[in-house]
């Protein structure tokens, strides 16, 4: 117990400190997060024709549903994707970066709750945050209990820009990972398993920079499961060449069951795919990076062990960084 409480106070202070240091500098208006289009000119399969880009709060659910009950920020009506990135301080930059998939069924973004908070844990264990603004909502023709078409289109495009410029930004294009949350982490399983596979024409030379993230990791993910079967979901498989996988899950998961991960993790183990997986008990939908007296909360933790001992999240040694 003893050591459950000062692992958590540490990551308390690290989450904090970190979430401190990007409101600063953004209420400063010096060293703002770098926020770039991922595509060159027009966007693929892209009307433009949804409204302007807005900010909306989510709304206030109960226990049963969520483990963050308040209402956070998100961001919806998005025609033109970006990265948002923010970097760890110098010191504890280890050269590894993690694209983020902030969550909301492919409707919108918890761009608070799932992607800048989770970009401020990033940076405290040494690793840039590159947070994605993909397509949402949904568009025509893509229906309600199915993923979403052009988000994929958005990450493939997202981690070959990354690993493009990696040289430019300090990071070593064979520690670029993805995470994910709820329909998030189905867009980072997709992006993991659909590497060899472009969903969109070939633009420019970004487009000839390999687009598979060397490792996953999923936070209660959705649109895993096949319906009423206890089998991966049409249009999911797990080919040779699937990098390493971290799930993390609420057992008592309304939104999106527990099945899904455990799904997904069998899944990768007959395919000889690492993988580690956490459910904890008691455990409801959207509990993100927020610390708590709850045994969920320590699944940041766990996953910064698994990258470290993957060979992920280690101390950059002195130098240039590599490039493929």
């Amino acid at each position: 117990m003893h050591d459950f409480r000062f692992a958590r106070c540490v990551f308390v202070k690290n989450l904090a400190l970190a979430s401190i240091a990007l409101l600063a500098l953004t209420a400063a208006g010096a060293d703002k997060p770098e926020v770039i289009e991922i595509w060159p000119g027009k966007v693929p399969d892209e009307a433009g024709n949804i409204g302007p880009e807005r900010i909306r709060m989510s709304p206030a659910l109960d226990r049963k549903q969520v483990e963050v009950t308040e209402s956070t920020r998100m961001i919806t009506d998005v025609t033109r994707p970006t990265i948002t990135i923010l970097r760890p301080a110098k010191e504890r930059d280890t050269g590894t970066a993690v694209l983020i998939f902030p969550g909301g069924g492919y409707w919108d973004l918890y761009w608070q709750l799932e992607g800048e908070e989770v970009a401020a844990w990033l940076n405290s264990v040494g690793a840039t945050g590159i947070i994605l603004k993909y397509r949402v909502p949904r568009r025509p023709g893509e229906p309600e209990r199915e993923p979403a078409r052009r988000p994929l289109q958005d990450a493939q495009r997202a981690i070959s820009l990354v690993r493009h410029r990696a040289g430019e930004w300090g990071i070593n294009p064979r520690r670029i990972g993805v995470i994910g949350f709820s329909a998030g982490g189905h867009l980072a399983i997709a992006t993991a398993t659909r590497f060899d596979e472009r969903t969109y024409p070939l633009m420019d030379e970004v487009d000839q920079v390999s687009c598979r993230p060397e490792f996953a990791i999923l936070v209660y993910p959705g649109y895993l499961k096949a319906r009423d079967k206890d089998e991966l979901a049409p249009g999911l498989h797990i080919p040779a060449g699937t990098p390493p996988v971290f799930l993390a899950h609420g057992g008592e998961d309304l939104i999106s069951g527990p099945e899904q991960s455990v799904l997904m993790y069998l899944a990768l183990k007959r395919a000889g795919i690492p993988a580690e997986l956490h459910v904890y008990a008691g455990t409801a939908h959207d509990f993100g990076v927020r610390p708590s007296d709850r045994p969920y909360s320590t699944w940041t933790a766990s996953c910064a062990d698994w990258m470290r001992s993957q060979k992920f999240l280690i101390q950059m040694p002195s130098g240039p960084v590599p490039r493929h």
